[in-house]
């Protein structure tokens, strides 16, 4: 027996967010707590679309029944110029998409990219890190990551001056319109602040791709990195036509790369200075493993803290806060009647808070991620990778990536945050720490 939809509650919402304007987070968080796990309806306005929160209904919606779920509507619209129709979207296109840039990611590329990663990991921090002076955190962890996922993507016949243009282009693109994701009853027609600095933005994307794009199309060259691989892939694919598919890929694969590693390492900053108990441990393992050398490799399997320290970040922080799906034909999920057309929102931020599926789960502990503790958790109640078949291709490159930053320059410097209380996420594309957070980097004195 099926519940009808007239039986769903629905959670005030648009009133929440003005009563939290200033942290809309909260406004989340609040619906999310009344909902607990209950599939409701957020309304806001004439716009009511479902909360999807317990991970068998999330199950149903990125597994089960995904096909019927698909990445389209108003929360979608916002960023159709920025990541087109490429790996981002569904049907043809997508499974077109992910056939081509599997292979790239798969553990064995990854494992076969490590040593030149913690190299320029290394590199990158003795020319950018100054120590003692405040550090802007976000813009730091930026210009450590965006330099090695640049020449991943684009090789090194990319010119300095297109690098440097393309990691703030991406940064304004997935920020300046986060109030079209906050309202997205909004028409187009109508202006909302950012919009002149989102279209900006996509202006400088399209001329940096397009030109890289072409000089691997004119040269034909043979690189391994991702766009000369999706130019041989594409190679009979020629004209505005394939370009554009690889320019959609391009975007799909290199903003959120860099947009979420960035966003995860900005949130470890604020979490040590938060747990000192949990910090401690991970500085003693650092030293331990690490020492003053470089970090390499070969480190990686015995830094099993920083790990769990990082999961139990991407648990409580996941870039990817929320999930919005349209259904393609009326469907049913935990009892209640889905409408074709509805929109239905996931949020692996509320999701991985569940007390029922997490013991204490405002609590910062690593000790949750430990060999042997996540035997008989629900699969889907964490997700910072999503899951089903549009599960990140990029998670190996990230797990492999963060500790290598993370123990490079905590093997040779201590961090001050400045932050007088708790750091309250920003809603944007990605779940971010406020803009400006500030640290100090103090050398390690050893004997």
């Amino acid at each position: 027996m099926t519940t009808t939809t007239a039986s769903v509650r629905t959670l005030p919402f648009l009133s929440r967010l003005t009563k939290h304007w200033r942290v809309p987070v909260n406004a989340l968080e609040e619906a999310g707590a009344q909902a607990d796990g209950e599939l409701v309806r957020l309304g806001m306005g004439p716009f009511r679309p479902y909360l999807v929160t317990h991970p068998d209904h999330v199950q149903h919606v990125l597994t089960t029944n995904q096909p019927n779920f698909v990445r389209e509507g108003m929360f979608w619209d916002p960023l159709a110029p920025l990541v087109g129709h490429g790996i981002l979207s569904d049907g043809d296109n997508w499974a077109e998409s992910r056939r081509i840039l599997q292979p790239l990611f798969t553990a064995r590329y990854v494992n076969s990219l490590a040593e030149r990663m913690a190299e320029s990991i290394d590199r990158s921090i003795d020319e950018i890190i100054v120590p003692g002076p405040p550090l802007d955190i976000a813009k730091t962890m930026s210009a450590i990551v965006h330099p090695m996922i640049v020449r991943l993507f684009f090789g090194e016949k990319i010119s300095v001056a297109d690098m440097n243009r393309l990691g703030p282009a991406y940064d304004v693109a997935v920020t300046a319109n986060a109030i079209r994701h906050l309202l997205p009853f909004v028409p187009d027609r109508v202006p909302l602040p950012g919009d002149r600095a989102f279209r900006r933005a996509i202006r400088t994307v399209d001329e940096v791709i397009y030109r890289r794009i072409e000089q691997v199309r004119t040269r034909e060259q043979d690189g391994d990195d991702v766009v000369s691989r999706l130019c041989q892939a594409r190679r009979d694919d020629a004209g505005p036509d394939g370009d554009r598919r690889i320019r959609d890929d391009m975007v799909a694969m290199h903003g959120p790369s860099t947009d979420t590693t960035t966003t995860v390492l900005t949130w470890v900053w604020p979490a040590l200075h938060a747990h000192p108990e949990a910090a401690a441990r991970v500085y003693e393992e650092v030293e331990r493993v690490v020492g003053d050398a470089p970090v390499s490799v070969s480190h990686l399997p015995d830094l099993t803290y920083l790990r769990m320290f990082v999961s139990e970040v991407l648990r409580l922080y996941p870039p990817a806060w929320m999930l919005p799906r349209k259904a393609l034909a009326t469907d049913v999920v935990g009892g209640v009647t889905i409408e074709a057309g509805s929109t239905v929102i996931l949020s692996p931020y509320l999701t991985q808070r569940l007390p029922r599926f997490w013991d204490r789960p405002l609590t910062f502990d690593p000790e949750r991620f430990a060999p042997g503790n996540e035997t008989g958790r629900h699969r889907y109640a964490y997700l910072p990778f999503i899951a089903g078949p549009h599960v990140c291709l990029g998670q190996a490159l990230f797990m492999m990536e963060a500790p290598l930053l993370i123990a490079g320059i905590l093997r040779r410097f201590r961090p001050v945050v400045h932050s007088d209380g708790p750091v309250s996420p920003q809603l944007a594309s990605s779940l971010r720490p406020p803009a400006g957070l500030t640290m100090a980097l103090y050398p390690i004195r050893r004997s």
